[in-house]
């Protein structure tokens, strides 16, 4: 059980990436602090894990708001009593279209839920990690960081922030024993998914993709649980590919 006695946020965690993650880590001992804006997403999550055995709560969380991460860490300790483990998946896009189409009030979402969380989430859980000796961050980017696309450059740069943000997260934090790793995900079989592709059709993505599939949760949960155990004790500022070869 490479979760065991280890208790874990994951943000985001009432669908898609976010939800593989959970239930992943919960399979692996985890305690498991499912963590999203949709209530109805998240308890389902949550019963489901505690249904299969598992140990899990939902907390309602708007990772946008200073005020509202501040709130997810606190219960999350007086819940479980302990906190190592920070899943950053929380993210949203605007919809694949002309970079001059899409508002300002939605570009200033796409940047809060995408890249301010993880300042947030820093300012909340590193002084928690700092009093017990150290403590794990998996952030959940993109490919579209690293080989973006057209259509999708404001997602894009969101998600090359993050990139960053983790490499130079990770740089800082090792003194304090505090890992940083980034994931980043090819287009997957997500709800996001309508908006990822816009007018496109799914075959025109799968074509760029070697294996030949879209990413599925899955695949990105088998990856975070390797950063978060201690197989990876020696690795941070790692950004991983989880594509099918995409951005060879």
């Amino acid at each position: 059980m490479r979760m065991q006695n280890r208790t874990a946020i994951v943000t985001g965690a009432g669908s898609g990436f976010g939800e593989g993650i959970a239930r992943r880590y919960a399979e692996e001992g985890a305690r498991v602090v499912v963590a999203d804006i949709n209530d109805e997403g998240g308890e389902r999550v949550a019963a489901g894990i505690r249904d299969a055995g598992g140990e899990a709560v939902f907390i309602h969380a708007d990772v946008a708001r200073a005020d509202s991460v501040q709130a997810l860490v606190e219960r999350a300790l007086e819940h479980f009593g302990d906190l190592d483990t920070v899943v950053n998946n929380a993210g949203i896009t605007h919809r694949n279209g002309p970079m001059l189409e899409v508002d300002e009030a939605t570009f200033d979402r796409v940047y809060a839920v995408n890249v301010k969380s993880l300042y947030h989430m820093a300012r909340s859980a590193v002084p928690v990690f700092r009093r017990r000796g150290g403590g794990c961050f998996v952030n959940i980017a993109s490919t579209a960081g690293v080989r973006p696309r057209p259509g999708l450059t404001w997602y894009n740069g969101s998600k090359g922030a993050a990139i960053v943000l983790g490499k130079s997260m990770a740089v800082e934090l090792a003194p304090d024993r505090i890992r940083v790793n980034t994931i980043n995900p090819v287009m997957g079989e997500t709800g996001l998914l309508g908006d990822f592709l816009g007018d496109n059709p799914p075959e025109k993505i799968v074509a760029g993709i070697p294996l030949g599939r879209l990413s599925r949760p899955l695949d990105i949960a088998q990856a975070a649980l390797f950063l978060a155990s201690d197989e990876a004790e020696f690795i941070t500022g790692a950004s991983l590919e989880v594509d099918g070869g995409r951005c060879v």
